[in-house]
């Protein structure tokens, strides 16, 4: 292993056992070395089985699942994240998972969704196919903010669901205050019914 292939696998094994970074692409690592040699040390770890190729440019440190004794499939929001890194875009859960992680809803889409600020595509990671849908200034004002979920989860229940008294009290319940503290801020980027919405959610929280 040369002295570069070291540097990166020190680095990917450290931020991959921290969870803070499970895929990584070339521009990850071209603090430590021009885009040619990166590439080719990645090239030659995946071609010795130290990493794995996930598609182009895309590599993680294979994990085992522990029911299944076998490689476990690559995670799905990691690539997103890569993706994220390398095109220098925000990528962000749609508003159905929005709602989901809220408790605003129990149903979970059958496809693999993301907003993005960038432009639409189709990408696929072995047998998925992950959907990145341009989202305009109404869902992404926030982008990865904390509060960001709750706005996109508003706009998917609708103006007259998201007004309900009972999403509105699982929010009051649900949100953590760092959350609460971000939307209260956030309400001058928020559209009419939306800031109308937070601002119940913010009464007596």
């Amino acid at each position: 292993m040369t002295r570069l292939a070291d540097r990166i696998m020190r680095r990917a094994r450290a931020q991959s056992a921290r969870g803070s970074r499970l895929v990584f692409t070339t521009k990850d690592f071209l603090d430590l070395g021009d885009r040619a040699a990166v590439d080719q040390a990645l090239s030659r770890l995946a071609r010795d089985g130290a990493i794995r190729r996930i598609r182009r440019g895309f590599y993680d440190i294979p994990r085992v699942n522990p029911i299944l004794k076998r490689v476990a499939a690559p995670d799905v929001d990691a690539v997103v994240d890569a993706i994220a890194r390398r095109d220098d875009i925000t990528v962000v859960p749609n508003g159905m998972a929005a709602a989901n992680r809220l408790g605003l809803t129990t149903g979970v889409s059958a496809r693999n969704d993301y907003l993005t600020d960038g432009p639409s595509r189709t990408v696929r990671i072995g047998n998925r196919v992950v959907h990145l849908k341009h989202a305009g200034p109404k869902l992404m004002a926030l982008k990865d903010r904390p509060a960001g979920d709750v706005v996109r989860a508003l706009h998917w229940l609708g103006r007259d669901v998201a007004d309900d008294d009972g999403v509105v009290d699982t929010l009051r319940r649900r949100l953590p205050p760092p959350v609460k503290r971000d939307l209260a801020k956030a309400k001058p980027l928020l559209s009419g019914w939306t800031a109308k919405v937070a601002d119940r959610v913010l009464q007596q929280a």
